[in-house]
């Protein structure tokens, strides 16, 4: 299917993939970490009900993993780096996901995701093992009793890739209670209708459990030998967060990571651990030995922006609108289209937005929208009751500026921004160095983090956007 032409090897290749919300973006990564080629394949968000949160499971879990990893192969062919081998593949994708398959292991569902209606019985909120996934198996085995298996995203990827079923342990955890990241809880899983046969297999995180084949049409040494196939390491899988977690690098304690996907994400570093009602505490685990990562998942990222933009205005999230230029003219959102996640937890919420008149354009109700997620960074780290000293900014938002700096102006901090957006497919592909034995488990090395530029607050905006906070918290509360 493929076809990679290389020589003589100089670095190893590694190619990430990552199933997010509204697209496929994949990145091919050498061995210091720099991107070499990357692929983006947008895909549909169905939202067709109350509640509905879905995916077409063929266009956006294999048709879209199976375009970009073609087209990231095609640009290595045409580039300097032709003539390096790709030694390992890995997939990250949102939890939890789930959808039926037939004995082809082709998608005969809908893609159910995080979030759904069908996952709300179950939805817990008190940590990122949400519980949704047994609502998700629930309503599949319902509606196709007679599916061969029930996959999350990442195993329908690597079995269109490789053949496949497999989770990574990561992955797995996130379909708790079903999995407790090693096993599948087979009690569990009786007491719902299904036996574990009809399970995607679990592996380690960062474990070799495949090979896809390129077919060659180059040779690997000067006597002109061919190989005639190259055999490419399929890693287990990753979970998006965890991915952009690994792109950022360790975090100091006070220090946010803040991603800008289409689910707003924020993790603040402490020194010890704290529980604090509403938010999620997780061990750093790239620092297991004390502190822990508080915030969580918050609905006011990529989808609540171009709901406004797109749905609202009708454009698109790539016009240039004008930028709101007066600090105090700005109305006030309630960012909740479809409820909210951490700290509210509440999914009957609805977006609202206050002070907006005449006077306004296009520009300032945009602004809006942007602080309005701004805002939900700052409460968070309001609540986690530790002085926070920067905002590490990862994800696809990145390459929006008044989104940045909506961001520091709305926390008064500074906004570092990491320079690959693609900060999930990036983490995905170092997980793919350490199944190839090219690395070890952990944080990505030094090297490969790379700060892009700093977005410092804007003076004229920090008092009028504390002033519209309070108004936030009024609302959103």
């Amino acid at each position: 299917m493929w076809t990679v032409k290389h020589a003589n090897n100089v670095e190893q290749i590694t190619i990430g993939i990552d199933i997010g919300t509204r697209s496929v973006k994949a990145v091919a990564t050498l061995d210091d970490g720099r991107v070499v080629a990357r692929s983006l394949v947008r895909h549909r968000l169905i939202t067709s009900g109350i509640g509905v949160f879905e995916h077409n499971a063929q266009e956006a879990w294999v048709n879209g993993p199976l375009m970009t990893l073609q087209d990231i192969v095609n640009q290595l062919n045409s580039s300097p780096y032709a003539d390096l081998s790709i030694r390992g593949i890995c997939v990250a994708a949102m939890a939890p996901s789930m959808c039926a398959v037939n004995a082809e292991g082709a998608p005969i569902s809908p893609g159910i995701l995080y979030g759904d209606y069908r996952g709300r019985d179950y939805y817990t909120g008190t940590s990122p093992i949400s519980g949704e996934a047994c609502g998700f198996l629930e309503s599949l085995i319902d509606d196709y009793p007679t599916a061969h298996a029930y996959w999350p995203a990442q195993a329908v990827a690597n079995y269109a890739l490789a053949g496949k079923a497999v989770i990574d342990s990561f992955t797995a955890i996130a379909h708790g209670p079903l999995s407790d990241g090693n096993y599948w809880n087979e009690d569990l899983l009786a007491d719902i209708g299904v036996g574990i046969s009809k399970m995607a297999v679990i592996e380690p995180s960062g474990y070799a459990v495949g090979s896809i084949s390129l077919g060659i049409d180059a040779t690997r040494s000067h006597s002109g030998n061919s190989t005639g196939e190259e055999t490419i390491v399929l890693a287990s899988g990753l979970v998006d967060s965890l991915g952009e977690q690994m792109a950022a690098g360790m975090l100091d304690d006070g220090e946010v990571l803040v991603v800008l996907g289409s689910t707003l994400l924020t993790w603040q570093r402490l020194p010890v651990w704290k529980a604090t009602e509403g938010l999620w505490s997780v061990p750093d685990l790239f620092n297991l030995d004390s502190g822990c990562l508080v915030g969580g998942a918050s609905n006011a990222g990529g989808i609540f922006i171009d709901w406004v933009i797109n749905d609202l205005l009708g454009g698109n999230s790539m016009t240039a609108y004008r930028s709101s230029t007066d600090p105090r003219s700005v109305p006030v959102w309630a960012p909740y289209p479809r409820g909210e996640r951490t700290p509210l937890h509440d999914f009957s919420r609805r977006a609202t937005v206050s002070g907006l008149g005449l006077e306004h354009s296009s520009g300032e109700f945009i602004r809006g929208a942007y602080e309005a997620s701004g805002f939900v960074v700052r409460r968070n780290i309001e609540m986690s009751g530790y002085g926070a000293s920067r905002i590490l900014a990862t994800g696809g938002g990145v390459n929006s500026d008044e989104w940045l700096q909506a961001l520091a102006d709305c926390t008064g901090l500074p906004v570092d921004v990491v320079i690959s957006p693609e900060g999930a497919a990036l983490g995905a592909a170092f997980m793919a160095r350490i199944a190839c034995g090219l690395e070890s488990v952990g944080a990505l090395p030094d090297h490969w983090q790379r700060a892009a530029r700093t977005v410092e607050p804007d003076p004229d905006w920090l008092g009028p956007c504390s002033q519209r906070y309070e108004i936030f918290m009024s609302m959103a509360s």
